[in-house]
């Protein structure tokens, strides 16, 4: 049962430690076997991939490319109603992120001065997508359209392939509706392995997104310097702050939403009102007897879930903002006079009727967030993921000389007398 407790100016700093503390710690083994992979696949290449496919996949694949007919028998095969509400999803993913694009700019100073900033997507991005029962078809969607709004020219998917060889039909649809490029049927620290490196079958590429499980993540973060990566994702989470006028029905649903993801996730109420805490608490042990998760849910919600009470609506924003959450329900009457007092979550639902599901699959906004407190510093994944940005300057002669020696006594200053040297030879 989910516990009620009263704020006491403490209890937040206990969440966030608690929070903090659920995120599987990574052993020595784990970095071992991953480095191990990886130096095979960057010295044996599309051999280790085999192998290592063999091994962990129990299936030899001659060919890892994902073929043009796999993927228009996955959209023959899949549910029509399934189609429709992939292109409806997509429809509003791109629209959205659509509005994040950035354009080049140049802007001219006195004296012929030029500045500005080119904009580029970048080249080739690689997706990893999970098989097996974490095969989630909206983040393909979630990964793929932002990068085709920023331009990126070749996406390239990887996913791990079931023991008959094949892939989640219901993933390569997404695919193909989102945009992919290619396909291949690689999974685990293998396939981030290829992603970096390159291998005779597989291009390298610039950046690596995409969830998965702790030895993909532990990948990801090692190859991080050869190829960008998006993030390492925690466990799910989400922050409900509610007034008395919440309905509670709505607001339990919404906490077992999160907290059917994995027993690691977290649910948390934050609310000024006492009588909705204890309508809530009876609402989870109403709906949680039909869910079909309910284990898990339970598990999440003993250890990592929580209602807290407080004095006021403002304190409850407060306490928002200190764990900063993956996403923030604000769930109170006029939420969009409080939508300026919110400071640190990944992603803002307003109202009784803008639950965070509705984010996960067909609103639009990404629901590739920050986790574990980072939203305080890291933004939803975005067009922004897949650009590059360079400045440039163009001076005349007479500009040059207006600022020369000041650029020099700067130079002077910091001991790098080549660098004002360079300034020195052109003002004689």
């Amino acid at each position: 049962m989910i516990e009620i407790i009263k704020s006491d100016g403490n209890i937040e700093k206990q969440c966030i430690e608690n929070l903090k503390n659920r995120s599987e710690e990574i052993q020595q083994e784990v970095y071992r076997v991953v480095e191990s992979i990886l130096r095979d696949v960057k010295k044996f290449g599309d051999k280790a991939l085999t192998d290592y496919t063999l091994k962990f996949d129990g299936v030899s694949i001659k060919d890892f490319l994902v073929s043009e007919k796999e993927i228009n028998e996955a959209l023959e095969t899949v549910d029509e109603e399934f189609l429709a509400a992939l292109n409806t999803a997509k429809e509003n993913i791109w629209f959205y992120h659509e509005k994040q694009k950035q354009g080049s700019w140049i802007t001219a100073k006195e004296d012929g001065v030029l500045l500005g900033q080119n904009v580029r997507a970048l080249k080739t991005v690689g997706l990893y997508v999970p098989g097996g029962t974490a095969a989630y078809p909206s983040s393909v969607l979630m990964n793929v359209i932002p990068a085709k709004v920023a331009g990126v020219q070749n996406i390239v998917m990887v996913t791990p392939p079931s023991r008959d060889g094949k892939v989640n039909v219901n993933i390569l649809a997404a695919a193909k509706i989102a945009g992919a490029d290619k396909i291949y049927k690689i999974g685990g620290a293998q396939a981030i392995g290829a992603l970096a490196y390159g291998t005779e079958t597989i291009p390298r590429v610039d950046k690596i997104v995409g969830p998965g499980n702790i030895y993909v993540a532990t990948a990801k973060k090692s190859v991080y310097g050869y190829v960008d990566i998006d993030m390492i994702a925690g466990p799910s989470e989400i922050l409900i702050v509610a007034d008395k006028y919440a309905n509670p029905k709505f607001v339990a649903a919404d906490l077992m939403s999160q907290a059917e993801h994995d027993v690691l996730s977290s649910a948390i109420l934050v609310t000024d009102s006492l009588d909705l805490a204890y309508k809530v608490r009876d609402e989870l042990n109403r709906q949680i007897k039909t869910m079909s998760r309910r284990e898990i849910i339970e598990s999440s919600i003993e250890d990592y879930g929580a209602i807290i009470v407080t004095d006021s609506l403002k304190a409850s924003i407060e306490i928002a903002n200190e764990l900063a959450p993956e996403h923030l329900e604000l769930m109170v009457q006029e939420p969009m006079k409080y939508l300026g007092e919110i400071e640190n979550a990944g992603s803002i639902f307003l109202g009784q009727y803008a639950p965070e599901p509705l984010g996960d699959y067909i609103a639009g906004p990404n629901h590739v967030l920050p986790t574990s407190g980072t939203a305080r510093f890291f933004s939803p994944l975005s067009v922004d993921s897949f650009i590059k940005k360079s400045s440039f300057l163009y001076y005349t002669e007479e500009a040059l000389k207006k600022v020369g020696n000041e650029a020099i006594k700067l130079a002077e200053v910091e001991g790098l007398t080549a660098h004002a040297n360079s300034i020195k030879v052109r003002l004689k």
